[in-house]
């Protein structure tokens, strides 16, 4: 039986915030929140059946808030990284707001993911959910156009927790939208992730400068600590002696799934963990999978459950499109005319190996 339970969380800046429980008929929970439009947690079983939350999180509206990782919020206006942190858009340049090291990263200073939506709660054949939708003005963090944003979450009984974004904006403007969980299969407080297993269905991945922006080439991942077309464990090449291992301290890559936006949906990676047998598998219609192992977590923020998470305690599946796009001709575009529609979808599906 699938059901959907609200409970009143808090507010920030006057604007009330939420948690949303979805469950399926086979137990499964997703806890959903409006700040960050979060995936806050995902209960799924084990092969002896018992449920453990494998996402990480915080159990307070201060965690969001305050949170430097964006941990399993909804990340934009554009994720991952813009070098010179500046777009140009027929023939007119925006400047974005910049980190030090002069890049734009994963929105700016107050991106989509500390942004408290608007949710509708939908039950519908196919499943249970709820729609988040926000309005970024124009000249959100330098980005130009009032962008209509839509995020849709549906659990079904399939175990698959779908996430559908919709976006149409008024002026040309750029668009890169990402969810960024960290996953931790054997449970969101269980230490390090290193020894998953990952398989990646992409022949290449985009290297990086020391900004760790993609430099503009496409490399093979045959022979490097990069190639994960069979599955292996994610701690067997992290630390090798690699210039782009080093460069990400760890991974901090994107994947190439395809060179084109379109609207077929691939396979994009399976993870599984042997403790608990638990499996994970993604598919998405997004050219990229950007890979990141949780090598700037610190132990400086206390997650749920009064854990710390530490270095490599989760990893994030972030399907999007190729980081720098709007410098890089030759990589799929990221702009988004006035009167088109953005739309996207990626598939997180749990289940045992």
């Amino acid at each position: 039986m699938k059901t959907l339970e609200i409970k009143e969380w808090g507010t920030i800046a006057g604007q009330q915030v939420f948690l949303y429980t979805l469950s399926n008929k086979n137990g499964t929970r997703v806890v959903l929140s409006n700040i960050g439009a979060a995936i806050q947690s995902v209960f799924v079983k084990d092969k002896n059946g018992n449920f453990v939350d494998v996402v990480l999180g915080y159990d307070t509206i201060e965690g969001y808030a305050n949170d430097p990782f964006y941990i399993g919020t909804v990340v934009g206006r554009y994720a991952n990284r813009i070098a010179g942190a500046k777009v140009d858009i027929d023939g007119t340049i925006w400047q974005l707001t910049a980190k030090e090291g002069g890049f734009h990263h994963h929105g700016g200073r107050e991106g989509f993911n500390k942004k408290v939506w608007t949710p509708i709660a939908f039950d519908k054949t196919q499943g249970i959910g709820l729609m988040f939708s926000l309005l970024s003005p124009d000249g959100d963090e330098g980005f130009p156009g009032n962008l209509q944003v839509k995020v849709k979450y549906t659990l079904n009984d399939d175990d698959r927790l779908i996430v559908e974004y919709e976006c149409h904006t008024d002026k040309s403007t750029v668009i890169n939208l990402t969810q960024h969980t960290y996953f931790n299969l054997a449970g969101h407080n269980q230490g390090s992730i290193t020894g998953h297993y990952l398989k990646v269905n992409a022949a290449q991945y985009l290297p990086v400068n020391d900004m760790i922006v993609p430099n503009g080439n496409l490399a093979d991942v045959i022979g490097s600590p990069f190639d994960f077309s069979d599955p292996k464990q994610i701690g067997r090449d992290i630390d090798a002696d690699d210039e782009q291992v080093a460069l990400g301290s760890g991974y901090d890559h994107s994947w190439v799934l395809k060179n084109k936006r379109s609207p077929e949906l691939l396979l994009a990676a399976q993870a599984t963990e042997s403790t608990s047998g638990r499996k994970l598998t993604v598919y998405t219609t997004e050219p990229a999978l950007h890979i990141y192992t949780g090598n700037f977590l610190d132990g400086s923020v206390q997650g749920k459950d009064g854990y710390h998470y530490q270095r490599r305690d989760g990893f994030c599946l972030e399907t999007q499109n190729f980081p720098d796009s709007p410098n890089k001709p030759h990589f799929p575009s990221a702009i988004l005319k006035a009167g088109e529609l953005f739309s996207s979808k990626t598939i997180f599906e749990f289940g045992l190996v």
